[in-house]
């Protein structure tokens, strides 16, 4: 009897590990399922993973999962996992699927309009050199349903490419010759500033000071005006700034960041007194790209009186930006005060800590254990995010208490902490949550020690 049920219990144990030659996944390790689901997954199963994996750092995605993704690319007949690939390698700006778009577009009349349209998204997502022809000759085709998405994708992928005054001569003659619909003129403004070509400068001049056009296609110009940042597009932007339209008013000081000089500056700090809101949180971008130490009492005042959270939040990062001794000064102050809301807390700390983490790291942690202990839990959770990005050795102990006693959302940060400060020390303790239930988290500790080459 204890023969029998030896024997048939091995037998059990040998078909549970295979099951007439494939390997069943139970037991694997979490990089090896989720191989297993690109494998052999039905669409929905790999729709999932690519949502789970949205979710997560893809810098920390397997290099086995990538390349089997980057294969199913290859081969797959589904048009939407192909669709869902693609989309999820063009947010992420990832390379590998180039090939495989390009082929979606040469083969467009066997492909679903979604699966055209996100292989036209992703090649301007990575600006690869090889569609600019393609995507040139997908325009020549008058395709109404692409050709919004190709004109942008165009000015992208040209872009570094050495092809950008070829690509903005052709939209602009796009423009002029061949009389496109409203919203594909406001694509090709679009596009002409993400050349990055002074070719498009006649052309987005003549928009931005055409008071008689659509004031979205004028924004376009502006945004496009910046971009190129050549200083003969900075007359018409400054024009600009005098419109009777709010929207073109705001689009205008955006604009002024990439410019320098007294006229710039003076329209900057005159841009904070409009009452249109987008105006204020323009003049704060500008102001933070210009690094305009003379705006910084305006910028304290738009942070702390603003009606509008949005220019708090604008003028915060723009003091971060300028980062000189007054604006770090104003930063910690309206980090000090207890009650200064939450939102604008959170962010002057994230800006203090990337501006010297040495310095204020430690004083964000004693505020994080305040906000716990006054069941602050939007402020406890913001700052912890703060801390967790900052480059100082100073927060060991912190990491390790929270590696130690600390939750899911704790414990994560403070993988990242060891990995961004080499907190080497802590492996012991990153070691026990291998361990864990939570598979997303033990996988995150084992890639931390990786990274600490422990």
């Amino acid at each position: 009897m204890g023969y029998q049920v030896m024997r048939y219990g091995a037998l059990f144990f040998l078909l549970a590990g295979t099951l007439g030659g494939v390997e069943i996944s139970a037991g694997k390790p979490e990089e090896d399922k989720r191989l297993d689901t690109v494998k052999y997954g039905t669409e929905t199963e790999i729709a999932s993973l690519i949502q789970t994996l949205k979710g997560e750092n893809e810098a920390l995605m397997d290099a086995r999962l990538e390349a089997e993704l980057i294969g199913l690319s290859q081969n797959t007949r589904n048009q939407n996992i192909l669709t869902g690939l693609l989309g999820f390698f063009g947010e992420a700006e990832k390379t590998g699927l180039e090939d495989r778009a390009l082929r979606a577009l040469a083969e467009r009349d066997g492909e679903a309009s979604a699966t055209v349209l996100s292989a036209i998204d992703y090649l301007g997502k990575v600006r690869s050199s090889k569609a600019v022809a393609p995507l040139e000759a997908l325009l020549d085709a008058d395709e109404s349903r692409y050709m919004n998405a190709a004109f942008r994708a165009l000015g992208r992928a040209s872009k570094g490419s050495g092809q950008e005054d070829q690509a903005a001569d052709y939209l602009a003659d796009f423009y002029t010759n061949r009389n496109p619909p409203d919203q594909s003129r406001w694509e090709i403004a679009a596009a002409l500033g993400e050349t990055g070509s002074a070719q498009g400068l006649p052309l987005l001049s003549e928009i931005a000071q055409n008071s008689g056009e659509r004031p979205v296609v004028r924004m376009a110009a502006l945004e496009g005006l910046a971009k190129i940042g050549d200083k003969r597009g900075l007359a018409p932007i400054l024009g600009a700034l005098s419109g009777s339209d709010p929207n073109v008013r705001a689009a205008a000081v955006g604009a002024l960041g990439p410019f320098s000089g007294q006229e710039v500056d003076t329209a900057i700090l005159e841009s904070f007194r409009d009452s249109y809101y987008r105006a204020r949180i323009g003049a704060a971008k500008a102001a933070g790209q210009r690094k305009l130490a003379g705006a910084a009492p305006y910028l304290q005042y738009r942070a702390e009186y603003d009606e509008v959270p949005a220019v708090k939040d604008e003028a915060v990062k723009a003091l971060g930006a300028i980062g000189n001794s007054e604006s770090a000064a104003i930063l910690a102050a309206l980090f000090a005060e207890r009650k200064t809301g939450d939102r604008v807390r959170i962010l002057a700390a994230e800006t203090l800590v990337a501006l010297d983490a040495g310095t204020y790291a430690e004083k964000v942690v004693t505020e994080l254990d305040d906000a716990k202990k006054r069941n602050q839990t939007g402020l406890y959770n913001g700052l912890l995010k703060a801390v967790s990005a900052a480059r100082t050795g100073r927060l060991e102990d912190a990491a390790r208490r929270f590696l130690n006693s600390g939750g899911v959302v704790e414990k994560s940060c403070a993988l990242d902490m060891a990995v961004l400060n080499g907190f080497r020390s802590l492996a012991p303790e990153i070691r026990q949550i291998l361990e864990e239930k939570n598979s997303s988290l033990a996988r995150k500790a084992r890639a931390a020690l990786e990274k600490l080459g422990i």
